[in-house]
C-alpha cells in the first residue's frame, strides 16, 4: 500500500524534464535588434510579423536558428569542425531552451544540371529501387537506373598472401550504371560554333582566338603560340588536319614555353572546362554573352533528353519505364504508383506514395521529377525542401520557415497552412516569418516587431495570441484587416500587345491581347503558366524592362549606393568640389583605409573556431583613409554621406551647395519603393529578401522602357507597404508606361485595370486563359478559383 501511495504522489508532481517548454531569448542585439527579450513556446506555431526590415530575420534566423546550428556544430571534433563553415555566436546575452533547428529558406536550389526535383527529394532513389526489383527485363541493381552512375568495368592481376605464399590471381569487376554515355547524364549535348572561337583568316600572332581571356599577348595565347605544335604565323584556315586537331582537341600535354613548364590543351576542352562547366548565372556578363553566342544546347539524340542508357529505358513496370515515370506530372505519377500492388516491396511503395502525395498536397503536383532543380522559383524550392521534412520521424525539432506563402495563390496557401500545422502536431516547434494574414491567422503565438524598419525597428511591439494583435494598435495590427476595394473605374488601354500561339512549357496554344497603357495583372494558381506566358511571350527588347525574382548577388562590399550607381555621381561631386580624383571617394578603390582595405572590419581567422570580425581601429568602421575624410562636400565627409538614410540623403542632395540632380533622381526612386530607411552604405548582405527585390525595382525604374514586367513585386512586403507599392504602380502607368504584373496578392488584383487569369489548375490542368476582363467582372462572374478568393477578399 505504502509503495502504491508513494508512486501516486510522485506521479501527481510534474517531472523536471517537462518544465522546459519555452525558448528564452534575452538581450538580442543582432543587426538592428535593440536588446530584444522574448519567450517562444515550444511545440507551437509562432509567426513573426512586422514591416520589411524590422528585424524578423535577425531574430529568427540570425539569432535563434544560428545559435542552435552553432551549438550542434560544436559537438563535432575539432578535426571535423575544420571542414565546416564557422559561425560566430550571435550578439545575445542569454539563449535558453534551444532545440535542433532545421532552416527551410528561400535560397534557390543548386543549379547543377545533374540535380533534379527527383534527386533533391530522394524520390528518384526510391523509384530506382522499385524498378530494380520489379522492372522487366531485370538489368541490375538500383545503380543501373541512375543517370549519375556511369557503367565501368576492368580486369587485372592481384597479388594475394595465402598460407605463407604469394599467389597471383585474375580478377575482374563491372558496375552497370544508368548514365547515358553520350551526354554523361546531363540530358543535353552542347554544340560549339567554331566561328565564335576563332577567326580562321588570322594567325595566332594576329589574335585569331576570340574567346574572352585569350588576348593577343596574354598567357593563354602564348601557350598556343609557343607550344611547338602550331605555327604562330600561319592563318588557321591553312592548318593541316593534324595541326587543326592539335589546336582544337589535343589532350592535356606538358610543354615548355619561354623556359616555364605549362600544360597545353586543345581549345574546345579548354573552353568546356573553364566556361561551360560553370553555372550560367554566376558568369560575368561578357563571358555569359560569349557562351550564349558560341554554344547551343540540344536534347541528347542518344537518350532523347532522359539522361539514361537504352538498357535503363528498356526495363518497364506495366509498360512504364523509369524515364516515363520521371517525365510524368507528379499528380499522375502518384496515381500510377497507387495502382501498383506488390507485397514484396510494400514498405517502399507506401513511402513513395506518401512522398508523392506530399507534392500534391503542397501544391507542387504539376512538377515532374525530371525538372532541373535550378529552374524552380524561390517559393517552389522552399516547398520542395519542405517535402523532405514532412516524412521525417524527428520530433521536438525547431523548423524555421522564411515566408512559405511566397509564390502561392490564396487557394494553395490553405494547403500550406495544413502542412505547417501537421509539422507542429508531430511535436515540433514551428517558427514562421510571414506577412500574409491567411498564415498569421493559424498562429498559436504571434511576435510583432517594429515599429518601423532599419534603425526605427528592432523592438518587440506585441507578443501573444492573435486576438490581442488587432487590439494592440501596432502597424501589423492596424493593417491586418485591410481590404482593397475593387476599382469602380478603370483606365482605357492605349493599344495592345498581341500574343499568338504561346506554347512555352504547359501553355496550350494561347492567344491573348495584353492591353497597353494600363495596369494588367496576370494571375492563377501556382504552375498554371503565368510566368511562361509573360516571360516567354512578351518579346525582350529595348522597350521592355523585366524585373524578375532572380536574387541580387553582392558581397559585404556591395551596398545600395554601389548597386544603384548612386556612388558614381557622389564621387564625382566630391572630386569636383575638392579638386581631386573621384577614385579617392570609393572604399573599394584608392580611398580605402589601408588597415582594413576598405571593409570597415578586420577579420581574424581562427581555423576551425568561428572567425572574429572586429571594427577597424584606424578608420573606426568608416572604411576610408583618414586623409580622404578631410575633404568635404555640403559640410559633410563621404563616410557621413554613406551613413545617411535614403530620406535624409534625398533632402541633402536636393538643394543648396550639395545639390546633385543625378544623385537625387536615384534617391527619389529608392524612396518611392519604400526604402527610405536604409542607409546608403549598408552592406547588401544585411538586406532582407523584400528589401533586395525593391532595390532591384528602384534600379530598373530608371531604365528607358515603355513596358514594365514585374514578377510578384509584393514578395517580402508588409501589408502596410503594399499600399505604397500600388501607388508606385499607379504613378508608372500615369506617366505613360504599360505595367504587366504576375501576382497572387488580392490587393494588387483588386487594383488592376485588367486581369488575365490562367488555369483552371496547374501543370497539364492549366495553361489556358480562363478569364479576361476587369476585376469587377471577375468578382461578379465567380467562375474561377481566383474569382472565388478575390470575391471573399473584397467582401462581395
Amino acid at each position: 500500500m505504502s509503495t502504491a501511495r508513494s508512486t501516486g504522489a510522485q506521479a501527481s508532481e510534474p517531472h523536471a524534464a517537462d518544465s522546459h517548454d519555452l525558448i528564452r531569448v534575452h538581450g538580442a542585439r543582432e543587426n538592428n535588434l535593440k536588446d530584444v527579450s522574448i519567450e517562444i513556446p515550444k511545440r507551437r506555431l509562432t509567426v513573426f510579423t512586422g514591416v520589411s526590415g524590422s528585424g524578423k530575420s535577425s531574430l529568427v534566423f540570425d539569432t535563434v536558428a544560428a545559435e542552435s546550428q552553432r551549438l550542434i556544430n560544436e559537438t563535432y571534433s575539432a578535426f571535423v569542425q575544420g571542414f565546416m563553415p564557422s559561425v560566430a555566436r550571435p550578439d545575445v546575452d542569454v539563449l535558453d531552451g534551444l532545440t535542433t533547428a532545421i532552416i527551410v529558406d528561400q535560397q534557390r536550389m543548386g543549379a547543377d544540371p545533374r540535380s533534379t526535383v527527383g534527386t533533391a527529394t530522394d524520390t528518384n532513389a526510391m523509384l530506382r529501387i522499385l524498378f530494380s526489383r520489379l522492372g522487366r527485363p531485370h538489368i541490375g541493381s538500383a545503380k543501373a537506373f541512375s543517370f549519375n552512375v556511369a557503367s565501368i568495368s576492368g580486369a587485372g592481376a592481384v597479388t594475394v598472401e595465402r598460407a605463407g605464399k604469394t599467389v597471383k590471381e585474375k580478377r575482374s569487376f563491372s558496375i552497370t550504371g544508368g548514365m547515358c554515355p553520350r551526354c554523361e547524364g546531363r540530358g543535353s549535348v552542347s554544340d560549339i560554333d567554331l566561328t565564335q572561337l576563332y577567326d580562321d583568316s588570322k594567325s595566332l600572332a594576329e589574335g585569331a582566338i576570340t574567346v574572352p581571356g585569350f588576348t593577343g599577348d596574354g598567357w593563354m595565347t602564348r601557350i598556343y603560340a609557343g607550344s611547338g605544335f602550331l605555327d604562330p604565323d600561319k592563318p588557321i584556315r591553312d592548318y593541316s588536319e593534324q595541326e587543326l586537331r592539335d589546336f582544337l582537341h589535343r589532350e592535356p600535354t606538358k610543354v615548355k614555353v619561354n623556359g616555364i613548364n605549362l600544360t597545353y590543351e586543345g581549345l574546345i576542352p579548354k573552353v568546356q572546362k573553364s566556361m561551360l562547366a560553370k553555372d550560367r548565372e554566376a558568369m560575368q556578363p561578357h563571358v555569359r554573352a560569349f557562351v550564349d553566342r558560341a554554344v547551343t544546347f540540344t536534347s541528347c539524340p542518344d537518350c532523347g533528353g532522359t539522361r539514361l542508357t537504352a538498357a535503363a529505358r528498356s526495363s518497364k513496370i506495366g509498360g512504364i519505364s523509369i524515364a516515363d515515370a520521371c517525365a510524368m506530372q507528379i499528380s499522375d505519377l502518384a496515381e500510377w504508383v497507387r495502382g501498383l500492388d506488390e507485397p514484396s516491396v510494400a514498405p517502399l511503395l507506401a513511402a513513395l506514395r506518401q512522398t508523392l502525395d506530399s507534392f500534391v498536397e503542397i501544391g507542387l503536383g504539376y512538377l515532374s521529377l525530371e525538372r532541373p532543380a535550378g529552374t524552380l522559383s524561390g517559393g517552389e524550392a522552399q516547398r520542395v525542401k519542405m517535402i523532405r521534412h514532412l516524412g521525417s520521424s524527428l520530433t521536438d525539432v525547431t523548423y524555421v520557415f522564411d515566408e512559405p506563402s511566397t509564390g502561392l495563390h490564396p487557394h494553395d496557401i490553405q494547403r500550406m497552412n495544413g502542412l505547417l500545422l501537421q509539422l507542429r502536431d508531430k511535436g515540433n516547434t514551428v517558427l514562421v516569418v510571414e506577412h500574409k494574414p491567411e498564415v498569421i491567422a493559424i498562429a498559436d503565438h504571434v511576435v510583432d516587431l517594429g515599429p518601423g524598419a532599419g534603425s526605427a525597428g528592432g523592438t518587440v511591439c506585441y507578443e501573444g495570441p492573435l486576438a490581442g494583435l488587432r487590439a494592440a494598435g501596432t502597424v501589423t495590427g492596424r493593417h491586418l484587416d485591410d481590404r482593397a476595394a475593387v476599382k469602380k473605374t478603370v483606365r482605357t488601354p492605349t493599344g495592345k500587345l498581341p500574343i499568338r500561339g504561346a506554347t512555352a512549357h504547359n501553355l496550350r496554344d494561347v492567344d491573348v491581347d495584353v492591353p497597353l497603357g494600363v495596369l494588367v495583372v496576370v494571375t492563377g494558381v501556382a504552375g498554371s503558366g503565368k510566368s511562361s506566358l509573360v516571360h516567354g511571350s512578351v518579346p525582350p527588347g529595348e522597350d521592355v524592362v523585366s524585373v524578375d525574382q532572380s536574387p541580387i548577388r553582392g558581397s559585404r562590399r556591395s551596398n545600395p549606393a554601389t548597386y544603384t550607381g548612386l556612388l558614381e555621381p557622389i564621387r564625382k561631386a566630391f572630386a569636383k568640389a575638392n579638386g581631386v580624383k573621384p577614385a579617392l571617394f570609393s572604399p573599394n578603390s584608392e580611398g580605402a583605409c589601408p588597415t582594413c582595405n576598405g571593409a570597415g572590419v578586420v577579420y581574424t581567422d581562427l581555423a576551425m573556431m568561428a572567425g572574429v570580425a572586429t571594427t577597424c581601429e584606424d578608420c573606426e568602421g568608416r572604411r576610408f583613409d583618414a586623409s580622404v575624410l578631410e575633404y568635404h562636400f555640403g559640410g559633410k565627409d563621404v563616410s557621413e554621406v554613406l551613413a545617411m538614410p535614403v530620406t535624409e540623403a534625398e533632402a541633402f542632395f536636393a538643394a543648396g551647395e550639395a545639390r546633385t540632380p543625378a544623385a537625387h533622381r536615384i534617391l527619389t526612386r529608392l524612396a518611392d519603393v519604400g526604402l527610405g530607411y536604409i542607409s546608403l552604405g549598408q552592406p547588401l548582405t544585411t538586406l532582407s529578401g523584400g528589401e533586395r527585390q525593391r532595390l532591384k525595382l528602384a534600379t530598373h525604374m530608371g531604365d528607358k522602357g515603355g513596358i514594365y514586367v514585374l514578377d510578384e513585386p509584393t514578395t517580402g512586403l508588409h501589408l502596410a507597404d503594399v499600399e505604397q507599392l500600388l501607388g508606385l504602380l499607379d504613378r508608372l502607368v500615369d506617366s505613360g508606361k504599360s505595367v504587366i504584373v504576375v501576382e497572387h496578392h488580392q490587393a494588387v488584383m483588386a487594383h488592376a485595370d485588367w486581369i488575365i487569369d490562367l488555369g483552371p489548375g496547374a501543370g497539364h490542368d492549366g495553361g489556358r486563359i480562363v478569364f479576361e476582363g476587369t476585376p469587377a467582372e471577375l468578382v461578379t462572374a465567380r467562375s474561377t478559383l481566383t474569382a472565388e478568393h478575390l470575391a471573399t477578399y473584397v467582401g462581395a
